[in-house]
């Protein structure tokens, strides 16, 4: 009787992989493409562009219901960034005014 010399092992004790073939060859879809208005209403949104972020993503949003393709995430971001800037642009305009007022208020008693 023979024996035949062991397999060789690495040194952390775990045999070595084999190499796989596969049965047949793999066929990927590949992946849809990323709405172009949804990467523009993220962008503007980053800008701050108040406005712009807001009809972009309701656009990207409608095309990516029709058309199947990625990107609703960025869209609702950009949606997101949209709106929160026209919010802080309105506080921003009322504090403007509201401290215009103030100071002239303020410059009525200074000067009289």
């Amino acid at each position: 009787m023979s024996y035949s010399q062991p397999p060789p092992q690495s040194p952390y004790g775990v045999p070595p992989a084999q190499p796989y073939m596969a049965a047949y060859p793999m066929y990927v879809q590949p992946a849809p493409p990323t709405n172009g208005m949804s990467i523009g209403a993220l962008v503007t949104g980053i800008l701050g562009l108040a406005i712009v972020p807001v009809i972009l993503g309701h656009i990207a949003l409608s095309q990516i219901k029709r058309t199947g393709e990625q990107g609703r995430g960025m869209a609702i971001a950009g949606l997101v960034l949209g709106y929160v800037c026209i919010v802080a642009y309105v506080v921003l305009i009322v504090g403007l005014v509201l401290f215009g007022y103030w100071l002239d208020d303020q410059l009525d008693d200074f000067y009289y």
